[in-house]
């Protein structure tokens, strides 16, 4: 099956909750509407036609002159040897997506991945903290307005480049 079928499959079932255009990559992206990402997932893993068994990535890019954060879900169906991006574009401001950990558990340290590095907030996951950043960090080291802080607890988080230039 290809792109265009998954895509129509998928606006057949949730109507304008997807986008109608389909971008064509060695991964093509179908854009979702925030509130429906899960809803689309599962319908995917879930129909014997398409069977995204896989969530193989799931990352985020900061695009804030445009005010938003991207979140991409990167599945693949190991049956039918096809594979897909999901697109969901969320305010920068406040980040919230549904969670996909109970559709794939491998979302629980995906979605917590994204938390800790761009702010995305998963709604209804189980343990969203930090994974990689202590606990106490401030703010979202991905971001693009992200400022690294002078120092950590009294430890200087400067350091001599390695490139000698």
């Amino acid at each position: 099956m290809d792109a265009a079928e998954i895509h129509r499959r998928l606006r057949d079932k949730l109507g304008n909750s997807v986008l109608p255009e389909i971008k064509e990559n060695e991964w093509p992206v179908i854009g979702v509407l925030p509130a429906a990402i899960a809803e689309s997932c599962r319908l995917l893993r879930d129909d014997p036609e398409t069977a995204f068994d896989c969530l193989s990535n799931l990352t985020a890019v900061d695009r804030k002159t445009d005010d938003l954060i991207d979140v991409y879900y990167h599945l693949y169906s190991y049956g039918h040897r096809h594979k897909v991006n999901l697109k969901v574009s969320c305010p920068r401001l406040d980040p919230a997506l549904p969670t996909v950990s109970t559709i794939w558990p491998i979302g629980d340290w995906l979605e917590r991945e994204a938390f800790d590095l761009m702010g995305v907030n998963f709604i209804g996951h189980g343990d969203l903290r930090r994974l990689l950043m202590p606990e106490d960090w401030v703010g979202h080291p991905l971001r693009k307005d992200f400022v690294e802080p002078e120092e950590y607890h009294g430890i200087s988080t400067r350091r001599e480049s390695l490139l000698k230039l």
